[in-house]
């Protein structure tokens, strides 16, 4: 019976069709895995920008605080908005100074509250159209003899055991309240009693404030609470009435007061945007203790969030991340997703990623050497290029992901140990530089350049092992060459320690930008690139070899 023989024709034409279709799906996952944004440890400007998409800008919220009657806070979020350059800032421009001229007796308190009552008879609204600080009307000793008598009659126990702190000498950074030149703290003790009477602070803020106060009495010793009287003073000397209630409703701990009144002090230039953002997210605690966190660099995020609206603010606070600026084109149409199923994009991004390249090197396989992998026989398995694939995936993985293996730098906000002197709390805020936690042009550069070369090795390599196995010798005689040939199977170790000592020598000199990572990974890839030879290459080989040379002698 005549045996049926395949046309080599009919397989050369079907594998040329199957490379160019793993070469089209390889780019196609490669690209899809490069411009999904998403990220581990950090923010892309497209989930921004999509988590911001029809929510209220910082100009809107600015227009709705006018209409509740609250110009104090409006006043800071279109400084807010100028800041960061909504398009509706000139419309809220316009607004806030009409509301200011019909309403001039709400400007010095930020607005109006029934709460004001008692404190009207302390300063004269026609004395000022301009926010006024909230202590600066309780200058007098009559308006502090005015309020006290009015919260001398409070049936609140709290507001009566705040009152009685007053009385206790043992202060370490206000002179007491009832000796001469304690007017300081007596103002602040009776601004805080009247926070608490007309219910302007959150439940969290009541319960601690509440226990300090209690501790104080029964001890003796203010302790703690001093230093809560220290933060209302930075913040009331910097905000109206309204805008440091409408703060405190937000605020849920200590914590956050202390921190907000370290920023009012460090950071003073950055106080509106600080401000608006906690009122727009309903948060004053995640707000500060992201920039607590980063620092001057998360003030910058900050702006970008809120030029982006509503929700990229909500969304920056609670992920407490950092941004990062893609160095390509971001697919936008992936923002949406990503936002949804944070995990599962994630996920999907590096599991493309590996297809794409795993794709891209069969594709290569097939192309360039079909002659080698038959040659070798068995010698260039299909799980070289998964092997390959997957180190490449954790290379892109490490290299992509900016802030993850570099440490975040000590933020220019961490609140230190300090003893101001009353009178001279704004200290002014440091210049603080920042660099840019994402990896730049060259970095990416260098290191394509690294994979590049020992890329190229590797195919030097194996294209040896396939001219040595085309030969027509005994098996014994090309074992020796193979051996000869160690040196070059070594070649992308020499490469890798070359490269790296360059780039060291390179930045030693000045001549490229410093970057550990970059120089580094000329040695992983030449690590790489030598286990894979000689593993899945090399040893497989000699092993064939080895095993027909002795055949051969049994035979003989």
């Amino acid at each position: 019976m005549p045996r049926l023989v395949t046309s080599p024709d009919n397989t050369a034409g079907a594998r040329p069709a199957l490379w160019q279709l793993w070469l089209a799906m390889g780019v196609g996952l490669l690209a899809l895995a490069w411009l999904l944004p998403v990220n581990v440890k950090s923010l892309n400007t497209a989930l921004l920008r999509e988590a911001g998409r029809e929510t209220q800008s910082v100009a809107g919220f600015g227009r709705e605080l006018l209409e509740l009657d609250k110009p104090g806070p409006a006043a800071l979020v279109l400084e807010t908005a100028k800041k960061v350059g909504d398009p509706g800032a000139g419309t809220l421009d316009t607004i806030y100074q009409d509301f200011a001229r019909k309403h001039r007796e709400m400007m010095p308190w930020g607005g109006w509250d029934i709460a004001l009552e008692p404190l009207l008879g302390s300063r004269s609204p026609a004395a000022s159209t301009e926010s006024q600080p909230v202590l600066g009307f309780m200058a007098t000793q009559q308006a502090r003899e005015n309020l006290r008598r009015y919260l001398g009659v409070s049936r609140l126990p709290a507001v009566q055991t705040l009152l009685q702190t007053a009385q206790l000498g043992s202060t370490q950074r206000f002179v007491p309240a009832n000796r001469p030149g304690g007017q300081p703290l007596e103002a602040v003790i009776l601004l805080t009693a009247y926070l608490w009477q007309t219910e302007h602070l959150s439940s969290g803020l009541q319960r601690e404030v509440r226990a300090l106060a209690e501790t104080a009495v029964r001890t003796g010793q203010m302790g703690e609470l001093e230093d809560f009287y220290l933060d209302v003073l930075t913040l009331g000397r910097r905000l109206n009435w309204v805008q440091l209630s409408e703060l405190l409703r937000t605020t849920g701990s200590l914590g956050t007061v202390g921190q907000f009144a370290h920023l009012a002090r460090v950071a003073p230039e950055h106080l509106p945007v600080i401000y608006t953002a906690a009122l727009m997210t309903k948060s004053a605690d995640r707000v500060a203790h992201y920039l607590i966190t980063f620092g001057q660099p998360g003030v910058e995020h900050l702006q970008l969030a809120l030029a982006n609206g509503e929700g990229a603010v909500e969304q920056l606070v609670q992920r407490q991340a950092p941004v990062s600026h893609a160095a390509g084109p971001e697919f936008e149409f992936g923002a949406g997703f990503v936002l949804r199923h944070p995990e599962l994009a994630l996920v999907a991004k590096y599991a493309a990623f590996l297809g794409g390249i795993f794709l891209l090197l069969r594709a290569l396989d097939m192309r360039l050497f079909l002659s080698v992998e038959s040659a070798l026989r068995g010698a260039f398995p299909r799980m070289g290029s998964g092997l390959i694939a997957i180190v490449l995936t954790f290379i892109f993985f490490v290299f992509s992901e900016p802030f993850l293996l570099k440490a975040a730098p000590v933020s220019d906000y961490k609140i230190k140990l300090t003893i101001p002197v009353i009178g001279a709390l704004a200290a002014p805020a440091a210049n603080a530089s920042t660099t840019p936690a994402t990896m730049d042009i060259t970095t990416i550069l260098t290191i394509v350049i690294f994979a590049a070369i020992q890329l190229g090795m590797y195919f030097i390599c194996v294209m040896k092992i396939s001219d040595i196995a085309r030969q027509s010798i005994p098996p014994g005689l090309k074992l020796r060459l193979m051996e000869n040939e160690e040196n070059l199977f070594d070649g992308g170790l020499y490469l890798g320690i070359a490269g790296t000592a360059t780039a060291l020598v390179l930045q030693v000199l000045h001549l490229i930008d410093a970057n550990l990572l970059a120089a580094y990974s000329s040695n992983l890839f030449g690590i790489v690139c030598v286990a894979l030879v000689k593993i899945r290459h090399v040893r497989p080989y000699k092993r064939q070899l080895i095993l027909e040379s002795q055949a051969a002698v049994v035979t003989a």
